[in-house]
């Protein structure tokens, strides 16, 4: 990985950047991806359309899978609106940043 990490350690859990694609056709995650200031995010994507939060909630359901929390360890907290989000994991920060880095 090159520039800043894709996620931040906090007191309860970490915080993930994550850049969605929606209506991509199925529920994936596709690594890293380095943005144009040089910070890194996780590369996402959707099946469903970015409508009445649905996309939104389809990230949550899929971040939960992949770091082994319960989808209401998940929330977003920036973004909601944007394809680059910001979204609070809580739980235990190591394990988590560890499945991150494993990916």
């Amino acid at each position: 990985m090159t520039g800043q990490a894709a996620w931040t350690p906090t007191a309860d859990g970490v915080t993930l950047s994550v850049r969605v694609t929606p209506r991509g056709g199925r529920d994936a995650v596709e690594g890293f991806v380095d943005l144009a200031d040089g910070r890194q995010a996780l590369k996402a994507r959707v099946s469903v359309a970015p409508e009445d939060g649905k996309a939104n909630a389809a990230v949550i359901r899929l971040l939960a899978r992949l770091l082994d929390v319960p989808a209401t360890q998940v929330e977003l907290v920036a973004g909601a609106t944007a394809r680059l989000k910001t979204f609070r994991i809580r739980g235990d920060a190591e394990a988590i940043a560890g499945r991150l880095a494993a990916l």
